[in-house]
């Protein structure tokens, strides 16, 4: 078996009569025989974790899945190797750092031994 990272796309919906919808990128690693079998059951898991809900707000949510937008063998990872990369293209740059520095102290928080 080998090792694969796909990368699943998500669609969430919450019903509150603005039609906004946001898109979930997810990172799976897949153990198959081939990318071919990699990429099928990738979907398969996409599939299986659609789902419908009412939030604490009395919203209802809807995950739907979109498709597996990617597949990459892993032969080999290595300490410090860059295994994926988005980029983002923000009108609003301060805020944008400031979320990623908020979430950094959010993991850092949950461990305090970071110090």
């Amino acid at each position: 078996m080998e090792k694969y990272l796909a990368k699943l796309m998500f669609n969430i919906s919450v019903n509150n009569g603005d039609d906004a919808s946001e898109f979930d990128e997810q990172i799976r690693i897949i153990e198959s025989r081939n990318l071919e079998d990699a990429f099928h059951k990738a979907r398969v898991i996409g599939k299986k974790e659609e789902e419908t809900f009412t939030d604490s707000d009395n919203k209802l949510v809807s995950w739907q899945f979109i498709d597996v937008s990617d597949v990459y063998p892993l032969k080999e990872v290595k300490d410090g190797e860059q295994v994926y990369s988005n980029t983002h293209k923000i009108k609003d740059t301060g805020s944008f750092i400031k979320f990623i520095r908020q979430k950094s102290m959010e993991i850092q928080a949950k461990n305090l031994t970071f110090a």
